[in-house]
């Protein structure tokens, strides 16, 4: 990997890569990154055929969030977790925004969204194949 500044996070590093692999090993990644200290960052697994996408996005303060995502990159709720968060809220609208708010995501986002626009400035590289 090429390490660069961190510009969201002066005195760290960040890095990017691409990888391919059979579906299952975003999470086996994403199990073994975790242990390390003061690490933040996100592992995408693209749809396949029969197989939904995931994201795990880690901080070292909330942990790891999974969540399944389509072809657009958009984060699917499930029938059963929009239910669960009706039932939770029993009429509250506010409980329901904020199991809503667990589902999707949105703490990971907020703490993770400096760190995605620090990619904003580095080098990117294209890569295409034609068949």
């Amino acid at each position: 990997m090429e390490w660069t500044e961190q510009h969201a996070a002066p005195g760290f590093r960040r890095a990017e890569i691409e990888w391919v692999g059979p579906q299952g090993t975003g999470a086996l990644l994403t199990s073994e990154i975790h242990g390390w200290q003061h690490l933040r960052f996100e592992v995408t697994e693209e749809p396949s055929p029969g197989a939904d996408g995931s994201r795990w996005s880690v901080t070292p303060d909330l942990g790891i969030f999974h969540a399944t995502i389509d072809c657009a990159g958009n984060v699917m709720i499930s029938e059963e977790r929009i239910r669960w968060a009706y039932e939770k809220g029993d009429g509250n609208p506010s409980i329901f925004y904020q199991e809503m708010s667990v589902a999707l995501g949105e703490a990971w986002d907020e703490e993770l969204e400096p760190f995605r626009h620090a990619a904003e400035s580095t080098t990117v590289r294209w890569l295409n194949q034609v068949v």
